[in-house]
């Protein structure tokens, strides 16, 4: 699948960073773009929107990134729950990259994300599907 065709869902909750992020995506050509703030957010129009792959930080309030892939791989709808997880965050300490690699993501970019990056990471997650 073309990264261009991918629905994509942004999940950030500084202002920002989440506009800074979805420009970044349509200099990439993705077009279908949902952004919600949070994980709470985030899990009201996932199972609408069905989302190829999501990018979310780690650090939100009040449901952040951890818990809401956690509640994500608990999801009834097999699609959703093995959805790619790209995780975005500043903090690159050993602790939150083994909790983001606990719920299963598929990678882990230190913000901002830079095109090239992102690109080769929505390509690494949406492979063969």
């Amino acid at each position: 699948m073309s990264i261009e065709n991918i629905k994509v869902l942004v999940v950030e909750g500084d202002t920002v960073m989440s506009s800074y992020v979805v420009k970044t995506l349509t200099r990439l050509n993705v077009k279908d773009v949902e952004l919600c703030v949070d994980g709470d957010s985030a899990m009201k129009v996932i199972g609408t929107f069905m989302p190829d792959v999501i990018l979310t930080d780690v650090h939100m309030y009040p449901v952040n990134g951890i818990e809401f892939a956690q509640k994500l791989r608990a999801h009834a709808n097999s699609k959703l729950r093995s959805t790619p997880i790209i995780f975005m965050s500043a903090d690159s300490s050993r602790e939150t990259l083994g909790n983001t690699m606990a719920v299963d993501s598929v990678a882990y970019i230190v913000k901002p994300p830079r095109l090239e990056v992102l690109r080769a990471k929505l390509e690494q997650a949406t492979q063969g599907r």
